[in-house]
């Protein structure tokens, strides 16, 4: 990992901001509405048979402002942390990535979620992001457990959080509702490696 990467880690900041040489993960902002809209829609085919059933406004800047709204109040609350992933050399929107479901108390876990544009996807940005998100939580949010669940017919994902240390751990069934439909989930977790014996190491 490079320093840059770890420039965030010296105090948390009021409002996260997480960079890398090639990569940015910040709240939403009222002003990433076009790029959002613009990537979402062109992308619908793509997200869609791993996603909620998008409602008929979800493309709207009325709801976008409300999802603003509603993940400043998330991270404010210590709910979620709502990342939206740029490049950093042109700040070009590529998608997004969601710490969410935080628990403290004797669980210190969260549940992380991600979505790739299509024109941006199986170029490496999501594995980056994650390389940025994992230190993160286990060493600003100081969290002991990062979980994950994925549709079993979504290789690419499954792949993806394995080569970023993620283990299997069984499945959960009918677990969301994805694309109108009840669906089976994997689940993959990755502990902090101040677990003892748990074979996980954070990237270095």
């Amino acid at each position: 990992m490079t320093r840059s990467v770890f420039r965030f880690l010296s105090r948390q900041p009021e409002t996260p901001d997480l960079n890398s040489a090639s990569h940015r993960l910040r709240l939403p902002r009222y002003d990433d509405f076009e790029q959002w809209h613009a990537l979402r829609r062109d992308s619908r085919a793509f997200l869609q048979p791993w996603e909620p059933t998008w409602r008929s406004d979800e493309l709207t800047e009325r709801a976008f402002r409300a999802r603003v709204v509603r993940n400043s109040q998330e991270f404010q609350s210590g709910l979620a942390v709502p990342f939206l992933l740029f490049s950093q050399a042109d700040q070009v929107l590529l998608g997004g990535l969601t710490i969410g479901l935080i628990r403290r108390g004797a669980s210190q876990s969260c549940m992380i979620g991600y979505w790739m544009g299509e024109r941006h996807a199986g170029k490496g940005h999501m594995f980056a992001a994650l390389q940025m998100a994992i230190p993160y939580i286990f060493r600003v949010l100081e969290l002991h457990r990062i979980e994950a669940a994925c549709i079993p017919e979504n290789e690419k994902s499954i792949r993806l959080l394995e080569k970023a240390g993620f283990q299997r751990e069984g499945l959960l069934r009918e677990y969301l509702k994805i694309d109108g439909k009840w669906r089976d989930h994997a689940m993959l977790s990755r502990l902090s490696d101040r677990a003892a014996g748990n074979g996980n190491k954070e990237n270095s």
